[in-house]
Order: structure tokens, then sequence, then C-alpha cells
């Protein structure tokens, strides 16, 4: 092996870990570097197919693409996709291997560490640099036995640690330190130095902690990366904290489009995935937007979206559960339209089938009802990037397809899309307001988010175009992480 390597753990998930390694990833890539990102062990229900039709974390394809290269499945060897509390499917090198309860994957770990380590190595001797993004938080001491996400890899593989927090949360100085307490001896000289992620304020305020950090702890903080307002950048697996740009009271009586604007409801399921989907719609000024979480009275909208499910019939008995198949049949009798995204596509439909127990116990349940036709879940999973037209009107659309679910019957005979290999997906109905696809990144292509748009009833909608806005997050981030990171000593560090 060639490369050198830098890793970024965090003291807690959603500490900054995918977001920094993505700006160092575009940073080197400035320099002249050829640099991938690598996360060895991903826990997330976002996902994306790589350009060698495997599945991996979204979030890595967004380092890729940071890093100015294609994704693979190499990227990201092992893939969690939680469908319940206690268990999750497998995805091993792209590919899904099984549905295993978390005491069952501890055990495989020593197996999957192959899998991690194989990906590591072709990697290394494809790319100068790998920055390797960790799992969670190093400290979870009752996972430390055969870690392969932190610490564990670290050590296989004899890379530096970059340990960032996030100061929004509070606590920042004691998420540190007390990290640093819970590592071993050996673990805790792998550290190379601390991050403080999302610090907006005087930085002059906080420079006496910084101080008694380093003379406590005998790290140094290497940055202190400013909070960053509406930076569009695919979410690793967390629902965005912040609203849509279009700001508005999530429980308004009447939906409003007088001002050109278009109201979009999307439940916010037990095991949702894929609401990366929504990004384009959130960024776009003619939508107001919100997710509407458990316990909360669906309010009135234009268009409700039922979004994708790791977990579909579960999903469905919670949305029956919490009142939204009366909401979802007041809704299109006033007029309202209404989308199924992949597993909310399959929810439209009459039957949902799961014979082998894929996602859950196996049995079947009754679907919504509103499209004539059936699902059943299989064993081989769907994985296709795609081109096509919308029906009507043949606007463009991309997107990527990953299910296991074949759906059949007569509302097929209506696409959504026509794709550019012949196939039809998803399904219309004949009253025009209901659309339901197997296609994730429906709104992404400017052409037909017009064209969507226009049919929630958006009379002229105006051009966005999401891939821009992404990649120009991306150069932001890395002006900033360039701008309030000792890049010296990380460049050091890679040395």
């Amino acid at each position: 092996m060639s490369a050198h390597c830098l890793m970024v753990q965090g003291t807690t998930s959603d500490a900054g870990k995918s977001t920094l390694v993505a700006g160092l990833c575009r940073l080197l890539k400035r320099r002249g570097v050829r640099v991938t990102p690598f996360k060895p062990q991903n826990m997330a229900l976002n996902s994306a197919v790589a350009a060698d039709g495997g599945e991996i974390g979204r979030a890595q394809a967004l380092q890729a693409q940071a890093a100015g290269i294609a994704p693979t499945s190499d990227m990201n060897p092992i893939l969690l996709k939680p469908s319940s509390d206690t268990g999750a499917q497998v995805i091993v090198h792209g590919r899904a291997l099984a549905n295993m309860r978390a005491s069952e994957y501890h055990d495989y770990k020593r197996i999957a560490r192959d899998a991690v380590l194989a990906s590591y190595t072709r990697l290394a001797h494809e790319y100068e640099v790998i920055v390797v993004e960790g799992a969670g938080s190093p400290a979870e001491i009752n996972l430390r036995a055969g870690d392969i996400a932190n610490m564990g890899f670290a050590q296989s593989v004899d890379c530096p640690v970059l340990l960032i927090a996030d100061i929004e949360r509070g606590g920042v100085f004691a998420h540190l330190v007390g990290t640093l307490e819970l590592l071993s001896d050996g673990e805790r000289g792998r550290v190379s130095g601390f991050v403080i992620n999302r610090f907006r304020g005087e930085r002059t305020l906080l420079e006496p902690g910084l101080r008694w950090l380093e003379e406590r702890t005998r790290k140094p903080v290497l940055g202190v990366l400013p909070y960053l307002r509406g930076l569009h950048l695919d979410a690793e697996d967390s629902v965005p904290r912040e609203p849509s740009g279009v700001r508005g009271p999530a429980s308004c009586a009447t939906p409003r489009t007088d001002d050109g604007t278009v109201r979009v409801i999307v439940p916010v399921l037990p095991h949702i995935s894929n609401h990366t989907d929504f990004d384009p719609l959130r960024a776009h000024p003619q939508v107001e937007f919100h997710y509407v979480g458990s316990g909360s009275a669906p309010p009135a909208a234009d268009v409700i979206v039922l979004p994708g499910s790791k977990n579909v019939r579960a999903d469905l008995a919670w949305l029956r559960a919490q009142g939204w198949e009366q909401a979802l049949q007041r809704h299109l009798r006033y007029g309202g339209k209404l989308i199924g995204i992949c597993g909310g596509f399959q929810m439209l439909g009459t039957r949902l089938r799961d014979p082998l127990g894929m996602e859950g116990p196996a049995g079947e349940s009754a679907g919504f009802g509103w499209l004539d036709l059936e699902t059943t879940l299989q064993a081989q999973k769907q994985l296709h990037n795609v081109r096509g037209a919308l029906q009507p009107g043949g606007a463009a659309v991309t997107g990527y397809e990953i299910h296991a679910g074949v759906s059949q019957g007569a509302a097929l005979q209506r696409p959504a899309v026509l794709l550019e290999d012949g196939r039809g997906d998803g399904a219309r109905s004949a009253d025009g307001q209901i659309l339901g696809t197997y296609l994730h990144g429906l709104f992404e292509h400017p052409d037909a988010c017009g064209a969507l748009l226009r049919w929630m009833g958006v009379a002229a909608p105006r051009l966005h175009e999401q891939a821009l806005l992404r990649e120009r997050s991306i150069d932001r981030l890395a002006d900033a992480v360039e701008t309030h990171l000792d890049m010296a000593r990380v460049l050091a560090l890679l040395a």
C-alpha cells in the first residue's frame, strides 16, 4: 500500500465527521492530490448507487463528488440499514448479505473486518491519500471488542486521528475530554488534534477554554469551524435540523398558493430512508416544505409525499395509527396531490407482501388502495442509476433505484416515468392526483423539478439546479475548512 491516510472521528453522532471529510477531500483535490473518502462501517438509511452498481452511504457519494471521483462500493464496504431497533440489513461491498440482529452482527464483525481491509487495500493502491470517516463515537466502550469503525480500524492501518465535537450541542469540552478518558492509552496517543464544529460567536470568548483544553490534554486544537447556514449537502442519516427556505407555520389551516408557493409535507416515518430526495424541494424558493413527526396532526397542504422506508409494512401501520390514512383521504377529496416514492409508492397499492421476512416478520398488509397494484418483497435488491422522461410531458428525469419490492398490476400501464432502457417506472392515477415511482432523486434534475412543480400548482416554476447548489456548498465548506483549520499541521500528519 502506498496511500497516506487521516481519520476523522467524532465525540458523538452528527458531530460533523461527514462534512469535515468532504471539505478535506475538496481541499486536497484543489491541491492536485488524488484523494478518496473511506468509511469502514456506516449505519444509515440514506444510501446511493455507486458507479460499480453497489449500494453505499449517501454521505460517501457526496464525499466522492468533493474529491472529483466516481463513487465505488469500496468507499463504504460495510453499510448497515436498520429495519428495527435491534436489527439491520447488512450490506457488504455494495450487496445485501443478510438481515442480522445486533448480537449476530457483533459476532460477524470478525468477517466484516476482512471486507473492510480488502477495500482499504484496493483504494490505497489507487489513491495518494485516503480520508477516513469514523462512525458514532470511539468512546462507545461496549462496542470496542472487534471494532472496525473507529479506533480498531485506525490501529489496523496505523492512521492518525482528528477528533471533532459539535459545540452547538453544548458541553463541547466535556465531550472531548470525556472521550479521551474512555480511550485506551494506545488509542489516546493516536489522537493528533481536536476540531470544534458549528461555532458561532466571538472566537476571543472561546480562547480561554481552548487553552485549558490543550493544557489539560496535551493535544492541539487544530481548528474551530464556524456554523455555516444554508449548506446544501446530502445528510448521512438524520433528518435536517433546519426548516426549508420558505418559512411559515407548520400547522396553517389552509394551503397557501396565492403568492406563487406550494406547501409540501412529508411524514417522518420511523424507518424513513433517503430523505435526501427532498433536498431540492427544501431549497426551492417556491416551496414551503415541512416534515411532520410523530404525534403531530398532518397540516393542510397542496402536496403530501410518502417517502421511502426500510420497513414498509411497519411504517404503513404507523401511518394508520397516527391518523394519516384519514388525513390522506381528506387531502385527496379536496383536490390535493399525492406522491409516493419507493416504499411510499408501494403503500399506495392494494397489498404488500413480505413472504421471506426481508424487512420484518414474514406476512402481508393491505395498502391504501389508491393504485391498482400489489408488491412482493424479494431477496434480490434492484440497484440502478437511471435516466428517463416524466409522463406525461417528457421532462428529463434522473434518479436511482434501491428496492427489494416487485410491483405488478393494472396501474403500471400508466407509468410515471419512461426509462431509457425501455422500462416503465411507477404509476399515475387516472384523475392525475396521484403519482408513484421507485426513483429516488425524483426532483434532482431541474427539468423534472419544474414539471413536477407545475403539476403541484406552481404556474411559473423557477429554475432550480440542485447539483450546482450542492457543488457550490462543497466549495463553500472547503473554503471555511481552509480558513479555520490549521492545514499546515493537517498536511504534516498526512506526510
